[in-house]
C-alpha cells in the first residue's frame, strides 16, 4: 500500500444524508491522518457539507454523480446504474484508484455490484458478509455469513471459516482465533449434512491458522466463548436481526421500568453509570462496518441508519483492513484450503 491509502466513499448511501456521511468520514480522518478520500455523489451537497470539515476537505477529491441507488432498488436494477455513486466507488477499487470502498446504501445492490466488478478471489466460491458483534468476553465476535448467501454447502462454510479467521486475526489481534459453526446443538450428530460435513473437514485440517472448536448455539453468540461464528447467510441474518431486536427490547423495557414510578426514577439515577455502560456496549454504531470477505478488494458496508460515529467506525474498519492487507492474508490462507479437497476425499465427503 502507498503511504497515503485512499478510500472511496459512496456519499449518497446513508439514511441520514450527506451531512452525516461527511461528519463520519471527518471523524475517521482524525483517527487516520494519512488517509485520503474520493467522495462520490452530488457535488454541490458534498462540498456544502465539507465546509464544516476543512481537514477532510483538504484530503478529499469530489467526483460528481447525479444517480443514486435507492433502498428499494433490486440488485438487477442497481447494477444497470453505471453512473451511480455506489457503482463509481466500487469501480474506483477495481481500477486501483482506491484501496477500499465504503457505502451505507442498499446491501443487496452493494453485494451484487462488488461481486460483479471485483470478482471472488482464487479458491473462494462465494463472498461472505462478516461483522463484529458485542460479547460478554474480552473481545467482540466475528460472525459470517450475515445475508450474502441464503444457502451454503460444506465447502462454502469451510471457506467462510478460513476468511473469518483471517479477519479476526486483524480485527481482534489474535494469533489463533477460536472458530465454531452455528448449529442447533453442540453434539456432533446435530445439524444438517452441510454443517456436519464442514465440521468434519475443519476438524481434520489441523494446519490452518485457527482453532476449530466445534458447534455453538444461538444463545451462546454473545457469551464470548468463541472468536468466529460461521453459518449460512439465512441463519446468520435471522440471528443478527434477533440479537438487534432483543437489544432494543431490553433497552425499551428498562426505559419503561425506570419511568414507572418515583422510586424507579430514583433507582435510575443511582444506576445511571451502569446504564450508560450498557447503552455504550449495545450501541450498534460502536460495531458498525460489515465487510464483504472473499473479493479482490475491500468493500465495507455501513448501516444505513448509522450516525457520524457509526460511519467513522465503518471507515476505520476499511482503513484497518487496508493497513493489514486483508486481501493478501486471505489469499495466503485460502492456498492452504486447497489441501482440504484431499481431506474431504479421505472422509468421503462431496467436493467440487
Amino acid at each position: 500500500m502507498s503511504s497515503q491509502p485512499r478510500i472511496a466513499i459512496d456519499a449518497m448511501g446513508g439514511d441520514e444524508g450527506v451531512r452525516v456521511m461527511m461528519a463520519g468520514v471527518a471523524l475517521a480522518r482524525r483517527r487516520h491522518e494519512g488517509l485520503r478520500f474520493t467522495l462520490f455523489g452530488d457535488e454541490t451537497r458534498i462540498k456544502a457539507a465539507l465546509d464544516n470539515h476543512p481537514n477532510l476537505r483538504a484530503a478529499s477529491e469530489v467526483v460528481h454523480s447525479d444517480t443514486i441507488v435507492e433502498g428499494t432498488d433490486k440488485p438487477s436494477v442497481a447494477i444497470r446504474k453505471k453512473s451511480s455513486s455506489m457503482s463509481m466507488a466500487i469501480n474506483a477499487v477495481k481500477s486501483g484508484d482506491a484501496g477500499a470502498a465504503v457505502s451505507a446504501g442498499n446491501t443487496g445492490a452493494l453485494m451484487a455490484m462488488a461481486k460483479l466488478a471485483l470478482r471472488t478471489m482464487p479458491g473462494v466460491d462465494r463472498p461472505a458478509l462478516a461483522a463484529m458483534l458485542p460479547t460478554l468476553g474480552d473481545n467482540d465476535v466475528v460472525m459470517l455469513d450475515l445475508g450474502a448467501n441464503t444457502e451454503c454447502d460444506a465447502r462454502n462454510l469451510v471457506q467462510f471459516a478460513v476468511m473469518g479467521a483471517a479477519y479476526a486475526r486483524i480485527a481482534l489481534d489474535l494469533e489463533r482465533p477460536r472458530v465454531r459453526l452455528l448449529n442447533i446443538g453442540t453434539e456432533e450428530l446435530k445439524g444438517t449434512d452441510e454443517i456436519r460435513d464442514a465440521a468434519a473437514v475443519l476438524r481434520a485440517a489441523d494446519t490452518l491458522p485457527f482453532s476449530f472448536d466445534g458447534f455453538t448455539e444461538g444463545d451462546k453468540i454473545g457469551r464470548g466463548e468463541t472468536d468466529v461464528i460461521v453459518c449460512d447467510g439465512f441463519s446468520g441474518n435471522v440471528a443478527l436481526k434477533t440479537a438487534e431486536g432483543t437489544a432494543r427490547f431490553v433497552a425499551d423495557l428498562l426505559r419503561r421500568a425506570f419511568s414507572s414510578s418515583l422510586r424507579s426514577k430514583i433507582g435510575f439515577l443511582i444506576s445511571k453509570p451502569a446504564m450508560h455502560l450498557l447503552k455504550h456496549h449495545l450501541d450498534p454504531n460502536n460495531h458498525n462496518g460489515a465487510v464483504f470477505l472473499g473479493l479482490n478488494g475491500v468493500v465495507v458496508k455501513s448501516h444505513g441508519s448509522a450516525d457520524a460515529k457509526g460511519v467513522a467506525n465503518a471507515v476505520h474498519v476499511a482503513a484497518r483492513l487496508l493497513e493489514e492487507d486483508i486481501t493478501r492474508r486471505i489469499a495466503a490462507d485460502m492456498a492452504g484450503v486447497q489441501d482440504l479437497s484431499a481431506v474431504a476425499s479421505k472422509l468421503e465427503l462431496p467436493v467440487k
